[in-house]
């Protein structure tokens, strides 16, 4: 049997995963459904993987001080999965409990599906997932759009640079009356 992938990804309407701006976290609009939500889905059995730049992020944060109590439930519970992080630079061991370091992603993710027997996700780790896209490997994409136009602040254009997909809407959810969750099973274009 072959586990689920589905690439998670936060995004401002105008398709950007992150912003230079002084927005906040989640572009300063979560709300009490969208967090129970989230823990909801990382309460489940997952085995996260993080690119190199998502995980460097995780892991800065983690460092940094804050004490767990202040993150958001979910982050914490991310944190305690099992992780594969995707990267050329990086050397294990990692600070991050039941993590390791794999080079390929294709190959990777690939081997992760055959031999997985829970769901595994991905959240954020946008260059990673476009190329996992392209390899076909990718079985849904969520995408949480945040009601906000980041068009002078924007950072990490989510799907820029991704090919041609057609997308199949499985999902759609309102949290806290303005953000939306959007689950769709993707299948490369094919022109008439």
């Amino acid at each position: 049997m072959t586990a689920t992938y589905t690439f998670d990804v936060f995004s401002s309407l105008d398709g950007f995963g992150a912003h230079t701006g002084d927005w906040g976290g989640y572009w300063g609009k979560q709300g009490p459904e969208l967090l129970a939500h989230r823990l909801a889905l990382y309460s489940q059995e997952l085995r996260m993987v993080f690119g190199a730049t998502t995980y460097r992020a995780h892991a800065e944060i983690l460092a940094s001080g804050i004490e767990t109590e202040a993150l958001d439930p979910w982050v914490t519970r991310m944190r305690e999965l099992p992780a594969t992080v995707i990267s050329s630079t990086l050397q294990a061991p990692l600070d991050w409990p039941d993590a390791r370091v794999a080079g390929d992603p294709v190959e990777t993710v690939r081997r992760l599906k055959e031999e997985s027997d829970v769901p595994i996700r991905s959240h954020g780790s946008i260059t990673v997932n476009r190329i996992l896209l392209a390899a076909g490997l990718v079985d849904r994409i969520q995408v949480t759009v945040f009601p906000v136009i980041c068009g002078q602040t924007g950072a990490d254009p989510v799907f820029s640079g991704a090919g041609d997909f057609d997308l199949e809407l499985l999902d759609a959810r309102t949290f806290d009356g303005h953000i939306q969750e959007l689950t769709y099973r993707p299948t490369r274009h094919v022109g008439p």
